[in-house]
């Protein structure tokens, strides 16, 4: 089982969950992260770190957010592994509260 990333992290992008992730499962994207599937051992560590409740264990994905888990598992294959807590985005706080910002999404 893994954890998936969802839509509530697009334009966000808080790295709070990368700095507790053990195995470092968690790749970047420019305006979200991702959880690689294969790489997640299923800890729960980060799922409460983050700040936009966008992280969901497999088994409780709600049904709007589906899509995410084939999402995270393809973008995990292109983009860079990321280890360390960065800066937020500049414009984060405008987007907390936004809902289905799926067509935001920057590849």
């Amino acid at each position: 089982m893994t954890f998936v990333i969802g839509d509530a992290c697009i334009k966000c992008k808080l790295t709070d969950c990368v700095e507790v992730c053990p195995v470092d499962c968690f790749y970047e994207g420019p305006n979200m992260l991702v959880i690689h599937p294969d790489e997640c051992i299923d800890c729960a560590l980060c799922e409460p770190e983050c700040p936009v409740n966008a992280i969901f264990s497999e088994d409780e994905l709600p049904p709007d957010q589906e899509e995410f888990l084939d999402l995270n598992a393809e973008l995990a294959e292109v983009w860079p592994n990321i280890a360390e807590k960065k800066d937020a985005l500049p414009d984060e706080l405008e987007w907390r509260e936004v809902p289905n910002k799926l067509k935001y999404l920057e590849r």
